[in-house]
């Protein structure tokens, strides 16, 4: 039990963190803000674009100001730029919301082993015990196997749900830097870039 605490303290942990980051650090309103950028890039406002998503920290916010720093270099290497942004920033949305799966696999193996332990134990003491302290023993035992397994499963589905909720945040932040990516060079070769 005190194993599938621990398993437990750290998808946690983890849900906490990319819970706070995937929602509120991330995010970006990337229909707003392309909107935005599309027309300051159109009427050649490209400082004002630049603005706009430099006082963000978001992975989109980087990919665009990839992509907005390239002016004079040509559609080409606005695209080459915002495609390395992206591929430093989706690692970073999708970074720990797998290990959800294997601590919610962990904590159901620790469940059944736990299960495992306790039945030994009560038929060990069954085995030793007086006829009097027999259903005592067997009943403890087979409690401490059911708790095991009940917390196992517990911390095991949580994790589960956890995973894909994060996982489906995390798969449409990337969405947002791929659609705002194409969206970005779209403009770039309609205006002389």
């Amino acid at each position: 039990m005190y194993a599938i605490l621990v398993v437990n303290i750290i998808v946690i942990g983890i849900a906490v963190e990319r819970t706070i980051w995937l929602f509120f650090q991330a995010g970006m309103n990337r229909k707003d803000v392309m909107r935005r950028i599309e027309k300051h890039v159109r009427d050649g406002e490209l400082d004002r674009a630049k603005g706009l998503v430099a006082k963000h920290k978001a992975p989109l916010a980087k990919v665009i100001a990839a992509g907005l720093g390239t002016q004079g270099q040509g559609q080409d290497a606005a695209m080459m730029l915002m495609n390395e942004a992206s591929l430093m920033e989706i690692p970073k949305i999708e970074a720990r919301v797998g290990y959800l799966v294997m601590f919610s696999n962990i904590s159901t193996l620790l469940g059944l082993l736990g299960t495992i332990v306790g039945l030994i134990r009560s038929f060990s003491a069954v085995a030793s015990a007086s006829a009097s302290e027999k259903a005592t023993e067997l009943a403890r035992g087979i409690s401490e196997a059911m708790n095991c397994t009940a917390f196992g499963l517990i911390v095991a589905i949580s994790a589960l749900l956890m995973y894909a909720w994060l996982q489906n945040r995390a798969h449409s932040l990337v969405d947002d830097v791929r659609m705002a990516s194409t969206s970005l060079r779209n403009v770039i070769s309609e205006v002389k870039w």
